[in-house]
């Protein structure tokens, strides 16, 4: 049996984003599968130092609430390691691990630093790069130490695990690697998790008249998400449709901007900004919107259209990125990316053409189901066996 020692600054009940809850489902359908999961990761003062949740055996390393200034971050994220790696070490004392996973530059020391302890293979899993967030802007610090932390641990690893096509070519432009030393896992998504509220109508209420348009924006509030595009769309979408509302969910560092953005174009009365919510809330308005627009400037995957697709919401998606191969043309529609006018037009298609919506909900439904968390394990485990042999061969 392979032992697997999973690194992640994120782990349910602790959540930061999708990351979090990504950890969590690849960990326990690889633990069905017959791998031994640990994960490393931050708890909470109460978390527990060690706990077995759904099959995997979950190790907290406590450490004090994050700092939002990105500067001070970078020094945090050094400290969280340091402490990930001394409890890493300890962990070696009374396991032999096979191989080392970490998921993203946040754990990339303790990673390297114990593959290497343990004398075995390290696999990452790049989620997301500071040059895509930034695009390509990573001069000066702290972006400029977050890029070269990124390019060093993916050279260093042996094997690379990126979420579509997209950003494996993304992966290997940018960090000078070998396409195989890289390999293409989609993300999963459990439809039995989209678990809304009781009452969809009385919440529907809150936002939206029986007779309006419900238009959604949802995700971390951050430049790369394009949420300024969908705003500066709005204007000429509620002039034409007529009975449009929208609702943004989500916060992030450009929320007070786009707040103001959306007083200065008139929003206000149109809409409202509902800020972080939690995952019954959010599923719950993905049940009751028209339709779920998605922006992104920069996005590796898309997993906010999979949810939103699983749950019965249409999907208008920018043409960019990891959004092409999570939205294709028969499940949901496409803007050009960056382009607010094309944004308002295909949103207004959508929003005057109940049979398109219809049809588009119909296969998207089917579309969902490929994306499957015992297949996404699967496939994990095949490149932990991959390295494995790799290893062995080369230590024989």
């Amino acid at each position: 049996m392979t032992r697997a020692l999973i690194l992640s600054w994120e782990y349910p009940p602790l959540i930061e984003g999708g990351l979090a809850r990504h950890v969590r489902k690849l960990s326990e359908n690889l633990a069905a599968q017959g791998v031994d999961v640990h994960v490393l990761t931050r708890g909470f003062e109460e978390s527990p130092e060690e706990e077995e949740l759904d099959g995997v055996v979950v190790h907290h390393v406590r450490e004090p609430e994050r700092p939002q200034n990105l500067s001070e971050f970078v020094t945090w994220v050094e400290h969280m390691n340091a402490d990930m790696l001394a409890a890493g070490v300890e962990l070696g004392d009374r396991y032999d691990f096979d191989l080392v996973h970490g998921h993203d530059w946040l754990v990339a020391v303790a990673g390297d630093h114990l593959a290497n302890r343990f004398r075995c293979p390290l696999v990452m899993t790049v989620h997301a790069t500071e040059f895509g967030r930034h695009q390509g802007w990573v001069e000066n610090h702290p972006q400029a130490h977050i890029h070269g932390v990124e390019r060093w641990i993916t050279n260093r690893a042996e094997r690379v695990i990126a979420c579509s096509s997209y950003m494996r070519e993304h992966i290997c432009d940018i960090y000078s690697l070998d396409e195989h030393a890289v390999t293409v896992i989609p993300n999963g998504i459990d439809p039995a998790d989209l678990v809304p509220v009781a009452d969809l109508d009385e919440l529907r209420s809150r936002f939206a008249r029986p007779d309006e348009l419900l238009v959604l924006l949802v995700g971390r509030l951050v430049y790369e998400k394009g949420f300024q595009l969908a705003l500066e769309a709005l204007p000429g979408l509620i002039e034409r449709v007529g009975n449009v509302r929208f609702v943004v969910a989500g916060s992030g560092t450009h929320e007070q901007e786009l707040r103001a953005q959306a007083r200065e174009l008139g929003l206000d009365e149109h809409g409202t900004f509902i800020g972080w919510i939690g995952d019954d809330f959010l599923h719950s308005l993905y049940r009751i919107a028209d339709l779920t627009v998605i922006p992104s400037i920069y996005e590796p995957f898309g997993l906010v259209a999979l949810e939103a697709m699983a749950s019965g919401c249409p999907c208008l998606v920018a043409d960019t990125g990891g959004l092409r191969e999570v939205v294709t043309e028969d499940v949901g529609l496409r803007f050009r990316s960056r382009d607010p006018r094309s944004l308002g037009e295909m949103a207004e298609r959508l929003l005057t053409d109940r049979p398109l919506r219809d049809r588009l909900v119909a296969e998207a439904s089917e579309h969902v189901l490929a994306f499957d968390w015992s297949d996404v394990a699967e496939r994990t485990a095949e490149v932990y066996a991959d390295v494995l042999r790799v290893r062995s061969r080369t230590a024989s």
